[in-house]
């Protein structure tokens, strides 16, 4: 056996060990980008998938927001609560597909990015702020409740990064849940927040927020 091979040979266990860490590491790095709960992307998953998405015009980016989650908790207990968040993240993510991606921010509030082939985005979101107030399957039907929704096109802020469309849907969201419309799209005038980033109608807000408008 000439050298060359000897040395190849050599090589192989150290190859294949190598293989199986990256392997390992790469399972590490996926489940640490996924929320325990609800299976959904974390932040820091959702944000690299939805970044990528935003490149393409059709993005549409929607931040949801489960309304009175507190009450279900120290009413019904956690687990109810629990309950709660995985239906509403399964909902969510069998709504945006597998050309889109949705994450859980934290706590009740979840975002998505999909892409909208038809430009029926208000009527596809409508349909699902219906599903997301169904009763949770199995579970006591006095523990439902609804989820309020934001979202913005991400073609009518071409400036504007992943923080920025989410700060607009998050606004929107918030005025959909003062106004108990459920859904409502962002306008097209300026995002007024202050430095610390507080929605419009938080405590630290300006109050001169945006005018936005309701479905598509």
């Amino acid at each position: 056996m000439n050298t060359l091979a000897t040395i190849l040979l050599s090589a192989l266990p150290l190859a294949a060990g190598w293989a199986v860490h990256v392997r390992l590491l790469h399972g590490c790095l996926n489940t640490a980008r996924r929320d325990p709960l609800t299976g959904l992307r974390t932040r820091d998953g959702f944000t690299r998938r939805a970044t990528v998405l935003l490149k393409d015009p059709r993005a549409v980016v929607v931040l949801a927001d489960i309304d009175k989650f507190k009450h279900i908790n120290d009413t019904y207990g956690h687990a109810a609560g629990d309950a709660l968040l995985k239906a509403t993240a399964d909902r969510l993510a069998h709504h945006v597909g597998r050309t889109g991606v949705a994450g859980r921010l934290g706590g009740d509030e979840f975002a998505a990015v999909l892409l909208d082939d038809h430009g029926t985005a208000g009527d596809l979101l409508a349909v699902l702020h219906g599903v997301l107030a169904r009763p949770v399957d199995g579970a006591d039907p006095a523990v439902h409740t609804t989820v309020s929704l934001g979202w913005v096109r991400a073609a009518d802020f071409p400036t504007d990064d992943l923080s920025g469309l989410l700060r607009r849907a998050d606004e929107a969201m918030y005025a959909a849940k003062q106004a108990r419309t459920g859904l409502r799209r962002a306008g097209l005038g300026r995002l007024f927040a202050t430095l610390a980033g507080r929605r419009a109608g938080r405590t630290g807000a300006r109050t001169d927020a945006p005018v936005v408008g309701v479905g598509a």
